[in-house]
């Protein structure tokens, strides 16, 4: 069989052959190569090739060879691919992909933005709710009678107690709470929130006041008022919360809107779960009573430390001094509490926010906001226009402090118009 095409024979091929050391003048021709049959490819689900055009050969049309299609072997550089397609091509069976877009990284980012919001906000809401329903909302300032106006700015009275609820008997032994049943008072204050920054009022327990009239919180019955003086902390003993406001809004004529009232292990909890609490300690003090025992200087105060150092009262000649270690001490514990490392923080926010609220009683009408107000503004009272003082004295019964009503008289009216406390405690 004669493989050569038409025109050519073993004879004119055989005399005058080139590209074989010829040294003729026409270089050889090239050379058809023998026809090869490629076995059938498999079949495989491939879209139909575009229509053919006139003139292109079989084996181009579409960008890939069909099954059984005609090769010539020729290659004109382009390569094909059999399976993926090599960053230009994505198709089966070869040819060009569609190009890959790049990443739209302004959309990502929104989504991220958007989900970031969506978690705090959803955390921010549960944290929320979850401290609001620990609040113990157990006073009722509906209860007391015959109240003064309200003025501008917002009044809190903190009441520090000596309950032991919740307690064990090494924990009152660890805190020299002692064990005696029911609670009192071991300290009062009223935090004044206005305008003109706030202003912490320390009331001393050994004040000099006159029980009113009085609603019973529990009985509803109504007690007059017999004109007996006695010590303040006699009417929180005498019936609770409800009576205690209503003394101090008969003595002073200052509208109290909020309620608020810790006890010992409450206290000793909240400063375990900060770290502790760093306090300047001017001299040197001790007490047996309250155990403490504390050396001047700079130093970090543990919760059985604390509550010795705020409880000291023998260690003093006179109960105001200890009313200002009080106020001192409350104030940088809002300072150093309010900070980024314990707000920012949940392992620690959270522990510090369930030991407070567990034990904290408020007014029926405390919401957390209000909560948080009040302790925003005990920070403030040591920084900017804070104030810090005693109820003006002046005098002592013996054994009472007796307050300056003139003083007093004043230091409402300044309050009650939102102006700034120039009121002198001396």
């Amino acid at each position: 069989m004669n493989d050569w095409p038409e025109g050519w024979s073993d004879d004119n091929r055989g005399n005058n052959r080139y590209g074989q050391g010829s040294s003729g003048e026409r270089p050889e021709g090239a050379r058809v190569m023998r026809h090869v049959q490629r076995p059938p490819a498999p079949p495989q689900h491939r879209p139909a090739p575009p229509r053919q055009r006139q003139g292109e050969p079989q084996q181009y049309a579409g960008g890939h060879d069909d099954a059984g299609a005609y090769d010539s072997g020729y290659n004109t550089g382009q390569v094909y691919s059999g399976g993926r397609g090599n960053g230009h091509g994505g198709g089966q069976g070869g040819g060009y992909a569609p190009a890959r877009s790049a990443p739209d990284w302004r959309r990502r980012i929104k989504i991220g933005s958007l989900t970031l919001v969506v978690v705090v906000l959803g955390v921010s809401i549960g944290t929320y709710f979850w401290a609001d329903s620990k609040l113990k909302r157990e006073v009722d300032l509906s209860k007391v009678i015959e109240r003064p106006e309200s003025g501008d700015g917002t009044n809190y009275l903190i009441v520090g107690s000596d309950s032991r609820e919740g307690m064990t008997a090494e924990d009152k032994k660890k805190l020299h709470t002692g064990s005696a049943k029911g609670k009192r008072t071991d300290s009062m204050m009223i935090l004044h929130d206005g305008s003109n920054g706030p202003t912490l009022i320390s009331l001393p327990r050994d004040s000099n006041v006159e029980i009113p009239s009085f609603k019973g919180s529990d009985s509803g019955k109504l007690y007059p008022g017999r004109g007996r003086f006695t010590k303040l902390n006699a009417a929180y003993a005498m019936d609770g919360p409800e009576l205690l406001v209503r003394t101090v809004e008969f003595n002073t004529g200052l509208h109290i809107d909020h309620y608020v009232e810790i006890g010992f292990g409450g206290f000793a909890k909240i400063v375990d779960a900060i770290g502790g609490v760093e306090l300047d300690i001017p001299k040197a003090f001790k007490d047996k009573w309250s155990g403490a025992d504390f050396q001047a200087g700079k130093q970090t105060l543990n919760g059985e430390q604390s509550l010795a150092f705020v409880r000291t009262r023998h260690a003093f000649s006179s109960d105001l001094d200890r009313t200002k270690n009080q106020q001192k001490f409350l104030a940088a514990l809002a300072s150093q509490t309010a900070t980024p490392s314990t707000i920012l923080n949940p392992f620690k926010l959270y522990p510090t926010m369930g030991a407070g609220l567990d034990t904290l009683i408020v007014d029926k009408d405390m919401s957390l906001w209000s909560l948080s107000q009040m302790f925003f503004a005990m920070k403030d009272v040591t920084g900017g226009d804070g104030k810090s003082m005693n109820m003006p004295i002046s005098g002592s019964t013996g054994g009472n402090l007796v307050w300056d009503k003139a003083k007093v008289k004043q230091l409402v009216e300044q309050l009650n118009n939102d102006e700034k406390v120039t009121v002198t405690e001396n």
